[in-house]
């Protein structure tokens, strides 16, 4: 391989246009396609198979009208005033009028009928309003539909509902529902309209990025000592994120994106496009400076071996990105390809495009004071922080693994208390529309307003029809429900078998007795469905996102568990090693769980909330932790490869012992070093993004890199290294001859390079 890619990198260098050109006509077709299609993403997480969405499913076939999205608008009016007046009673009902004449929204008085003759009454709205402290919205006597009024008339809440699901609406309906209500505001009532967390935007990435792209600049230019050589990477990373992510939107047409998966996109490609080109160029730097190869053999033969390292360390981040497929739900395979493609473009980019950009710049990718300063420093054989770091781990190597460990595991503690779900209104800012209508719906009804749970009821004997008498059992049993504050018959189907209610918690959304209420409901055995001779389905965005966090939960385990295996079995072929592959899988197990366990402690306890730009703290995302983990192991696996593997670079070229390991350290940290603020930085952009998803995941991210880089790699691995010694690189005879020799080091390359030398003289 590595004498494969030192062809290519010469190939490139000496012919740079043509890679150039044949990049720019990719970027084309892309851009073309991206034309043609457009860009189509959706808010959807669904996960086939589970209860909520086996019984929205039903419903979608059964009565497509109950199984659209929910949303509400809460209105409020000045302290001590009310909104029920005739004048704003006029512009409210305006408002709401608007909205229902809407395309996609139902008029609840067409299911109001068969909502009062289910519960046995003629009045549906009476039943709701006896039921709670709450009444109705009336004009000229009669209650307006879907409108609820607090207590104190200060407030009314504005729930409606969609033909489909959110996710399935076109972008404009959000948006015209928003424009409708808010004209209230424009009218000089002293009404305030407040849109609800389901009536949000889509993600988006905000600015601060672009900070943590300026600190990898910076980065690059003083490792690299240039503008030309530092702008180098960028620009692989550029285009790569231009092509991956702008392909994927191509594409979108065909196969489901979810709003999340281009910025996770942006996010890998960026690092890995950044970093991948910093070894390879500062590499061929290193053999210009330190070995007075010229520009072009230096460019060869970095491709050749740091080129090498970069495909293998490439490989196992898609590997662990395409791990997440065997877990089977469908938006995180979305995710995992169109990452994992994003790093194959990158691999490719660094190991063609850039030996192309090489070319161009010839010998300038080293200035004259820093070939002038690198022979006065090889003069005088100085030796620098990382020489002295390096003694001081092989030294102390006893007190390192044991402080590691146990500031580590300390950290990974809050992991045993990690809550995984979606997060919602209640843990947005508090200056956000999102976090103000949750507060102001919990104020004047209850938190669990901000969640209501949609029901289906069906008989036991699937032969019967559900009758009236039955509905209104069931409704008076749910409502003596401890976590019950408000139940209300919404229709039946066509046929009379399946029963729609609606039923509204006294928790919040994310809480554990919410969870718990679901769970109740769906029992079985439970008096509710017992009692009334009924099998009840639980769907709604709640219940939704309830199921998911549980299904991610239990994948989670398995999924690392994949990841322990396939570190063992790649670092095996890399290394050649026993030791190697079991000490770096242990460090990536002791960095990811000290990863979560920080989140954990800030997204979900608040610590620290205000260094991080958010309010509250609440549950974490459900599928960041797969996510996270299948990232971190990748780019974990790089720094270990890029390490390492100069440490057994030396011991194949004669050194033994902690030289070995000092002198490969030496050689390999300034850019594992450089590589790791790289990474921080980018993911570290993201923590400020106004999306709390993306907070979360940039979070996690930076601080693994963070501790995984710096703490295990570039501290314990020496440590542990060092108490082995030379016995770190042993493998039984009999597994040496099975296992392939893939020469990552690039051993093969200079044996055959040394020998065509030696065949010229």
């Amino acid at each position: 391989m590595s004498i494969f890619l030192y062809r290519l990198g010469k190939s490139a260098y000496s012919k740079p246009w043509y890679f150039i050109m044949a990049w720019v006509v990719i970027l084309g077709v892309v851009g073309t396609l991206l034309g043609i299609n457009g860009i189509q993403s959706s808010s959807e997480m669904k996960i086939k198979g589970t209860e909520s969405q086996k019984v929205l499913d039903m419903l979608a076939e059964e009565l497509p009208a109950a199984a659209g999205g929910q949303a509400s608008v809460a209105f409020t009016a000045p302290d001590g005033e009310r909104l029920d007046t005739p004048e704003r009673t006029t512009l409210l009902l305006k408002a709401i009028n608007d909205v229902y004449s809407m395309e996609y929204i139902i008029n609840p008085a067409d299911l109001a009928a068969a909502a009062a003759a289910a519960a046995g009454q003629t009045d549906a709205a009476a039943q709701a309003a006896s039921a709670v402290p709450y009444g109705a919205l009336m004009t000229d006597g009669v209650p307006v539909p879907g409108v609820m009024l607090s207590a104190d008339g200060n407030i009314a809440l504005f729930q409606f509902q969609f033909t489909v699901q959110q996710t399935s609406l076109p972008a404009s309906v959000p948006d015209n529902v928003i424009n409708a209500v808010t004209e209230v505001e424009q009218a000089g009532s002293g009404i305030t309209a407040i849109p609800s967390d389901s009536l949000k935007s889509t993600p988006s990435i905000g600015s601060t990025e672009a900070i943590g792209v300026a600190i990898a600049a910076v980065v690059l230019f003083i490792t690299l000592g240039s503008v030309v050589a530092a702008g180098l990477p960028l620009i692989t990373a550029l285009l790569g994120v231009a092509i991956s992510v702008g392909g994927a939107f191509a594409f979108s047409n065909i196969i489901q994106m979810n709003d999340i998966t281009p910025i996770l996109a942006v996010m890998i490609g960026l690092a890995v496009g950044i970093d991948y080109s910093l070894f390879i160029v500062n590499r061929q730097r290193r053999l210009i400076l330190d070995e007075k190869l010229s520009a072009r053999e230096a460019a060869s033969r970095a491709i050749g071996t740091a080129g090498s390292a970069v495909l293998f360390a490439g490989l196992t981040v898609i590997i662990a990105l395409c791990g997440m497929l065997v877990i089977g739900i469908g938006f995180l395979s979305t995710m995992a390809i169109v990452a994992a493609v994003s790093v194959l473009v990158t691999v490719l980019l660094s190991l063609t495009l850039l030996p192309a950009m090489l070319g161009l710049v010839g010998e300038k990718i080293c200035t004259a004071k820093a070939r002038s300063k690198s022979t006065v420093a090889g003069n005088k054989g100085r030796h620098g922080f990382s020489h002295r770091w390096a003694n001081v781990t092989v030294k102390y190597r006893w007190i390192i693994i044991v402080l590691v460990v146990l500031v580590l595991g300390t950290v990974a503690i809050p992991v045993t208390k990690m809550d995984l779900g979606i997060p919602s209104g209640a843990s947005a800012n508090l200056n956000t529309p999102a976090r103000q209508s949750y507060d102001i719906i919990s104020e004047g009804f209850g938190e669990g307003f901000n969640g209501p749970l949609l029901l289906v009821a069906q008989p036991n004997n699937t032969s019967d029809k559900i009758s009236m008498e039955t509905i209104g059992n069931l409704v008076q049993e749910l409502q003596m429900h401890d976590n019950v504050t408000l139940v209300s018959p919404m229709g039946v189907n066509e046929t009379g078998d399946i029963a729609i209610i609606s039923l509204i918690p006294k928790t919040g959304p994310t809480d554990t007795e919410t969870r718990d209420l679901v769970q109740d409901l769906r029992d079985p055995a439970s008096s509710l469905a017992t009692g009334s001779d009924v099998t009840i389905g639980v769907t709604g965005f709640t219940a939704i996102n309830i199921d998911m966090s549980s299904k991610l939960s239990d994948a989670f385990p398995i999924y690392i568990g994949i990841i322990v295996v396939l570190s063992l079995i790649i670092l095996l072929l890399v290394f050649r090693s026993v030791i190697v592959p079991i000490k770096a899988t242990v460090g990536f197990i002791l960095s990811i769980l000290a990863t979560f366990g920080l989140t954990t402690a800030v997204y979900q306890w608040g610590w620290m909330h205000s260094l991080f730009g958010f309010d509250t703290g609440g549950p974490l995302l459900s599928f960041m932790p797969i996510l996270v983990t299948g990232i971190l192991y990748g780019l974990a696996m790089d720094y270990q490869v890029f390490l390492v593997s100069s440490m057994r670079e030396a011991y194949v070229h004669g050194r033994r012992g902690n030289d070995s390991i000092v002198h490969g350290y030496d050689l390999a940290s300034r850019v594992v070093l450089a590589a790791g603020v790289i990474m921080v930085s980018v993911f570290a952009g993201f923590i400020f993004a106004p999306d709390a998803m993306i907070k979360q995941i940039g979070f996690a991210l930076a601080f693994g890199i963070l501790i995984d880089a710096f703490i295990i790699r570039m501290t314990l691995v020496p440590a542990v290294m060092a108490v082995f010694g030379d016995k770190v690189w042993w493998l039984p005879k009999w597994l040496d001859r099975l296992l392939p020799n893939l020469d990552v080091e690039g051993d093969k390359l200079i044996a055959k390079l040394l020998s065509e030398k030696a065949e010229r003289h």
